[in-house]
């Protein structure tokens, strides 16, 4: 907000000091990741900047740890870069194997957790609910609870059931972090169903139309925004996971964050700084996503003008 001309010493005092102190709360929050970023291409195998680089010398800038993403784990790394060199990497790399993983982790835990996420929100919107309260709370405890409990409850609950018998590949690790994505979609839809206008509902009932049509005709449009969003924190929520995959995950279950993991115990090498800087930019996206949807919403509900 612009300072007022008719803003006293005081007052102008106050408003460069904080805006001074917003500028250094974000800098300390930015700058592990602002770091990361250029040591993605640090030439030599160091987490550290090397004197080439203080230096701007081209020399010490190489996308080699890019490259070594696509080339870990191949079997004929060196041969010409033909399709069969891509079947290779689709087929043997690591971190292409980790990525597909993720992606499919992520995919269908995030349409589970947007489904049972939107109908908690719907049921929990409703006045008439009884313990709502205590629903809501229960609903959102993964949030709350340490993860290192809730994925020792999730290892002992699958492992009582056998679910690595039932046959099916990632049921475990995608039910897990549903888990963990479902109070994500209740908090952000239910927000978006605060200012629903039920006046709505009641007058496409009037005209004759069944609840399942009201939904999907009048409600759904409404609050898909609101969905959308939960449904990418969801997902982001599922890529970035890396303590239940540990715990429940299999060994063809590798993910992305597994991987890192995995990196950092066994060789320690640059290559987790380039996967970190993608996954920085898939969140930026995300959240330039999100912020899209919300204002949309915004204008939807006729909070903010068009």
């Amino acid at each position: 907000m612009a300072l007022p001309k008719h803003a006293d010493r005081l007052e102008r005092v106050w408003h460069y000091t904080y805006l001074v102190i917003c500028t250094l709360i974000f800098l300390f929050l930015i700058a592990p990741i602002l770091v990361v970023i250029p040591l993605s291409f640090n030439a030599e195998p160091y987490f550290t900047f090397t004197e080439k680089m203080l230096k701007f010398d081209p020399t010490g800038f190489s996308a080699r740890w890019y490259d070594l993403l696509l080339t870990f784990g191949m079997q004929a790394p060196e041969v010409p870069r033909d399709s069969s060199w891509w079947s290779d990497t689709w087929n043997n790399a690591h971190w292409i194997q980790a990525t597909k993983n993720s992606i499919i982790v992520g995919f269908f835990s995030t349409i589970l957790a947007t489904g049972l996420g939107t109908v908690a929100a719907l049921g929990l919107s409703r006045p008439e609910m009884p313990g709502r309260r205590v629903i809501m709370a229960i609903l959102i405890s993964p949030m709350i609870v340490p993860i290192i409990i809730t994925a020792t409850g999730l290892f002992f609950f699958y492992s009582s059931v056998g679910i690595q018998n039932w046959g099916i590949p990632y049921l475990g690790v995608v039910l897990a972090h549903a888990t963990l994505g479902i109070p994500f979609v209740i908090i952000t839809v239910t927000a978006t169903l605060v200012g629903f206008d039920h006046s709505l509902t009641r007058a496409a009932a009037s005209l004759g139309a069944n609840p399942a049509r009201t939904f999907f005709k009048v409600q759904m449009p409404l609050i898909l925004p609101g969905v959308i969003s939960g449904g990418l924190f969801a997902f982001v929520t599922s890529f970035d996971e890396v303590v239940v995959v540990l715990f429940v995950g299999g060994l063809d279950e590798q993910t992305i964050p597994r991987q890192m993991w995995n990196g950092i115990r066994e060789q320690i090498s640059p290559a987790i700084l380039s996967v970190a800087t993608i996954l920085v930019i898939i969140s930026i996206l995300l959240l330039a996503t999100v912020e899209l949807l919300r204002r949309r919403s915004e204008r939807l509900r006729g909070v903010s003008p068009a």
